[in-house]
């Protein structure tokens, strides 16, 4: 089954994120549990806990439908040590969160070593970063995103990923996320069909697609390798339909959350729509 829908505001409170991801339509949905552009927030009470979880059941959402993400200012690959532990207490903070909402997983960034260390060791700081969090929480999953490879960023390469994920000691709570727009900058071909098996069967070789834990359905404005993380609306940018019409059809991205970033949010739902027709078209795709 999919689970398709967009990343909705929790603004008002976290509760309000799942009747957002209805109002459009959404069996699934992205929220960030605090602002993104903070270090830190007061902790979640006992009853805005309680709030979204009764809001989420009331709406049809458990947790295998939802991906909430963490705040952008996280580096688990930070060359300098004071930043590093700034990081990885927010982390943690965060980790802790979306245990208290009932959430099993945490989709993030994997960091960049900011030209200051070697891509390796940034990488073994990232690793070593999860394992610490995972320690030292329960239940839920460090889902790792791919990135455009903008400047020093980290996880570009699937390679970098499944270094990452070799590292961590408990394989049973890590996994990653695919933003179709990242892998397509990052030089991943998804303009055909073809295209799509071919990039997806060297994620699943480098990687193993039994650790994909959710995906970001977004369309690229700049070219094939541009390393410039800039998102359109569906089947408007570089990568085009056949793309989603792929992973609307195709089983290996059944019951995870598939969430749309595109930049208009007013077309999410036509977005959502068109998504789950694609899908339920069996004329598609063998």
């Amino acid at each position: 089954m999919k689970y398709i829908g967009a990343h909705v505001s929790a603004s008002g409170g976290v509760e309000n994120a799942p009747v957002n991801a209805k109002n459009i339509g959404a069996t699934a949905f992205a929220l960030f549990t605090k602002n993104q552009r903070q270090w830190s927030a007061p902790a979640l009470t006992a009853e805005q806990c309680e709030r979204f979880r009764l809001a989420c059941a009331d709406n049809g959402y458990t947790p295998a439908q939802i991906l909430p993400h963490d705040s952008y200012l996280i580096n688990l690959g930070h060359p300098e040590r004071e930043a590093l532990e700034r990081s990885r207490a927010s982390f943690i903070g965060e980790m802790e969160r979306c245990e208290a909402l009932g959430l099993d997983r945490l989709n993030f960034h994997p960091g960049s070593h900011l030209n200051q260390i070697t891509t390796l060791l940034s990488l073994e700081r990232v690793a070593e970063s999860i394992n610490i969090a995972l320690d030292r929480t329960h239940g839920v999953t460090a889902v790792i995103e791919n990135t455009a490879g903008q400047g020093s960023n980290l996880g570009f390469a699937f390679e970098h990923i499944a270094h990452i994920i070799d590292k961590v000691e408990d394989k049973s709570r890590v996994g990653f996320c695919i933003d179709t727009c990242h892998a397509f900058a990052a030089g991943y071909d998804l303009r055909t069909e073809e295209a799509c098996r071919k990039t997806f069967d060297e994620i699943d070789r480098i990687i193993g697609l039994k650790y994909l834990r959710g995906m970001h359905l977004n369309d690229a404005l700049k070219p094939l390798g541009s390393h410039v993380d800039r998102h359109t609306p569906l089947g408007e940018g570089a990568i085009g339909w056949e793309c989603f019409r792929f992973i609307a059809r195709s089983p290996l991205f059944d019951g995870i959350p598939l969430i749309l970033e595109t930049p208009d949010e007013s077309r999410w739902s036509e977005e959502i729509a068109e998504l789950r027709r694609l899908g339920n078209d069996t004329t598609v795709l063998p």
